[in-house]
């Protein structure tokens, strides 16, 4: 999952980055309100994270303008802020949860689990299930026909973010966006090297390229072909 943190508390914001990374997140950081505006106009994210009080512009005008621009990129309020009337302004301009300062880490990553659940069919328990494929984002493993599999952190960035599109095309850049976010990427045939990883585990034809364009989970594959 790519999320997006907005914090200009710099030492409170290292300290997410590092947790929310142990969690198999690709995690951007911005300190600065008016970059965070134009980061979710143009690119794609999972999940947002926002301060509230940021230099330039404000959490709650982001808040506002994104859902006035039709972005629905599920939304985390972080603030200082514990007045009532602040948090349902936060909720009634488009929020989707909210928590207050301080707050622990376990209870922003379950917030994260909540947020980004919701409009899924799938339980919590149950995973991410695409045919025979059952992903779990709150362990990073994958079962195969119910057989457990651990998957290094790029193959399961790749597989999470197709078997949340199936079968629709992903760019090559949406993918890497996912493994790396504003990073220095790796060498240039990475991702082809994660994906050819990932087509020894559950199947060649699971996968598809479509050459100059990216690749593509088929769910019927994933229904049909049987674990190497």
């Amino acid at each position: 999952m790519r999320i997006l943190l907005v914090e200009d508390d710099h030492l409170l914001a290292r300290t997410m980055l590092d947790m929310l990374r142990e969690d198999q997140n690709t995690v951007d950081w911005l300190d600065d309100g008016q970059q965070a505006l134009n980061a979710l106009g143009e690119e794609h994210f999972d999940l947002a994270i926002l301060d509230l009080t940021l230099p330039r512009v404000d959490g709650l005008d982001i808040v506002r303008r994104s859902r006035q621009e039709g972005n629905q990129t599920p939304i985390i309020i972080l603030t200082a802020r514990a007045d009532l009337e602040e948090k349902l302004q936060g909720l009634d301009a488009g929020a989707d949860d909210y928590l207050t300062k301080p707050f622990a880490m376990a209870e922003l990553k379950a917030r994260i689990r909540a947020v980004t659940r919701r409009g899924r069919a799938d339980s919590p328990s149950a995973g991410l299930s695409v045919g025979r494929l059952t992903l779990h984002p709150d362990t990073g493993s994958l079962s195969i026909n119910g057989d457990k599999v651990a998957l290094p952190r790029s193959e399961f960035q790749i597989l999470h973010y197709l078997m949340r599109h199936p079968d629709q095309v992903a760019t090559r850049r949406r993918l890497e966006e996912q493994l790396y976010g504003w990073e220095p990427g790796a060498e240039s045939n990475a991702l082809e090297v994660h994906v050819h990883h990932l087509r020894r585990r559950i199947g060649k034809s699971t996968i598809r390229t479509l050459r100059g364009v990216g690749y593509l989970l088929d769910s019927e594959a994933a229904s049909r072909e049987p674990s190497e």
